[in-house]
């Protein structure tokens, strides 16, 4: 009998994958969505597919659910700097409220649930590279910590709930990813540079952009929440790539893949911006068997021709 998986946020960026990919493996998908950062655009391909049904809700109030559930994956939660500063409440209420609810139906179902965190909860790391064991270093009242604190909260209960109902959690840490669907205003550097490097504006770097981050391309995630929601690790694990780039770095290759004529234009450091940023994938590499298959090069063209023709 076909499995059903309800996936929260499933019509944004990584959820609207997760959608796809759940389908092809033979599950039947509830995608929840309230769309307030989600767009029915991301999931247009599979409307019409019997497999697949969308719900139109915002998860931190309740929702009965009459199927049954197998699996939930809960990605709803603004995710870029641009949307959770807009929305700092309702990044707090999904966390808490939406993350609370969304455990009350893995409960009641006796579903296998996934939270779908961040490695925001290592806030501006003093361990480099950061692995799962490190409480983080975050800023609880700055303007970031909304987002911060509302997945470390997700985090707590998450582990409250398996460890009081015996609910099978999963948590992912999730690294900076990328990829087609990506939203042009999106806030974060990759689509930044992208939108600026083909419209021939300057890219915007923050301070010095001797800052790092490491980017995953959005299939390599995928691949590996997959792994993990089959495995029976209930600990966090990080998914992301592990090669690290600086941010100045990152605007010379898009402005080289994409052939620009843009030049760099460099603007103030925002608030508790990380200075560095590299997951340790030991954990991953040793229980999911996985790693990161795509080249940077690779993921940024295919992303600059999705971007070209979706302007």
């Amino acid at each position: 009998m076909k499995k059903n998986a309800l996936i929260t946020g499933g019509a944004g960026f990584l959820g609207s994958y997760l959608c796809q990919h759940l389908i092809n493996s033979g599950l039947k998908v509830f995608c929840l969505d309230n769309l307030i950062t989600g767009s029915p655009k991301n999931i247009t391909r599979l409307e019409n597919n019997k497999n697949f049904r969308f719900i139109k809700h915002d998860i931190s109030k309740q929702i009965v659910i009459k199927d049954k559930i197998n699996f939930i994956l809960h990605f709803a939660s603004p995710a870029s700097p641009v949307d959770y500063l807009k929305y700092p409440i309702q990044t707090l209420k999904v966390g808490s409220l939406g993350t609370h609810n969304a455990l009350g139906i893995a409960k009641e179902k006796r579903a296998r649930f996934l939270l779908a965190s961040t490695s925001e909860v290592y806030g501006d790391p003093l361990v480099h590279p950061q692995n799962e064991d490190y409480w983080g270093n975050v800023n609880c009242i700055g303007p970031r910590g909304v987002y911060d604190e509302a997945k470390r909260f997700a985090e707590a209960i998450t582990m409250a709930y398996h460890r009081v109902h015996k609910v099978d959690t999963r948590i992912v840490r999730i690294f900076n990813t990328y990829g087609p669907r990506m939203r042009k205003n999106d806030g974060r550097a990759i689509p930044n540079f992208i939108s600026q490097a083909i419209g021939n504006k300057p890219l915007t770097v923050y301070g010095k952009g001797l800052q790092t981050r490491s980017f995953c391309y959005v299939d390599d995630l995928i691949e590996g929440i997959w792994r993990l929601i089959n495995s029976d690790t209930n600990l966090p694990v990080n998914i992301g790539n592990p090669d690290e780039m600086c941010l100045v770095d990152l605007a010379k290759h898009i402005i080289r893949i994409s052939q620009s004529k843009s030049k760099i234009e460099y603007r103030k450091l925002p608030i508790d911006d990380p200075k560095q940023r590299r997951p340790d994938i030991s954990r991953a590499r040793k229980h999911l068997k996985w790693q990161p298959k795509v080249a940077l090069e690779d993921g940024l063209t295919g992303t600059i021709e999705w971007f070209r023709n979706n302007e």
